[in-house]
């Protein structure tokens, strides 16, 4: 497999896409001046689809990384990467929308994509998306097949949070119920009667023997509305609240049980999934 990349550190940390290098039994990198090396995997997150590999070389030059939050629907951006095997090819789009929603192939949400026009292609994956001041703004990930001018990168702030999180301990940590389950709407009377902040819920048709779940009183039937003074609505916000700053917490979880409000008291483990 092929994918792009960039070095954002002098001492040869490069970043790229998830996908591009995981499970790779080896990487090598190209520079743009044709010298290849080889490289190492630093980590990996599936959950984001970024992923950090490491490089030794002389005189590398460090992209400056920019600020997503700053960036504005019409704004100029320019993709650079490797597409279908051209090297260092160079496009040239506005920034079409922001904080749109993509599943990572583990099938977490990803928030905060930025949605572009720049033309984008197999091989541009993990390559800087640019400002026209010259800053890393996104990380190429993904387009729609098919369809003209709809791609998206990640924002950089959001690396920006994994990176060091990677280099640390080669993933990004986080914590764990051990419950199966579905999101499901609940109808307006109901969650009137509730004082719900949102109709909806993550109905457990699932729970893991010695998992957490199991430990705090949680069963299969139970409706998820809360967890840790959080609103939970559906799977992605039960996975938005399980951050690495759960693990070992114990937390409220407030669960709809045979038509009654009940309180249970979990403690999140750290997640050990990963994507093979």
């Amino acid at each position: 497999g092929t994918g792009s990349g960039f070095v954002f550190t002098p001492d040869g940390f490069v970043l790229t896409n998830s996908h591009v290098v995981h499970g790779a039994e080896s990487i090598k990198c190209t520079l743009p001046d044709g010298t290849a090396m080889a490289a190492e995997l630093v980590g990996d997150d599936p959950d984001t689809d970024l992923a950090v590999v490491r490089v030794h070389g002389p005189a590398l030059v460090a992209a400056p990384l920019g600020e997503s939050k700053a960036l504005r629907p019409g704004q100029l951006v320019i993709a650079i990467g490797n597409p279908l095997g051209f090297q260092a090819t160079v496009t040239a789009g506005v920034v079409s929308a922001l904080g749109r929603t993509m599943r990572a192939e583990s099938g977490r949400l990803i928030d905060g994509i930025i949605q572009t026009d720049a033309a984008l292609n197999p091989g541009n994956s993990g390559g800087p998306l640019v400002s026209s001041r010259g800053e890393v703004i996104g990380v190429n990930t993904a387009v729609i097949q098919g369809a003209q001018g709809i791609c998206f990168a990640i924002p950089i702030d959001t690396a920006r949070f994994v990176i060091p999180r990677l280099i640390r301990d080669g993933r990004v940590r986080r914590s764990w119920l051990g419950v199966v389950g579905q999101t499901i709407p609940l109808s307006r009377r109901r969650a009137a009667l509730e004082h719900l902040a949102a109709a909806g819920g993550v109905l457990v048709t699932g729970v893991e023997r010695g998992s957490p779940a199991e430990r705090g009183g949680l069963r299969a039937g139970d409706i998820i509305i809360g967890l840790a003074e959080e609103v939970v609505s559906g799977i992605d916000d039960l996975q938005r609240v399980l951050t690495e700053d759960r693990i070992g917490e114990r937390v409220e979880a407030v669960v709809l049980r045979d038509g009654r409000r009940v309180t249970a008291h979990v403690m999140p483990v750290e997640s050990r999934a990963r994507v093979d």
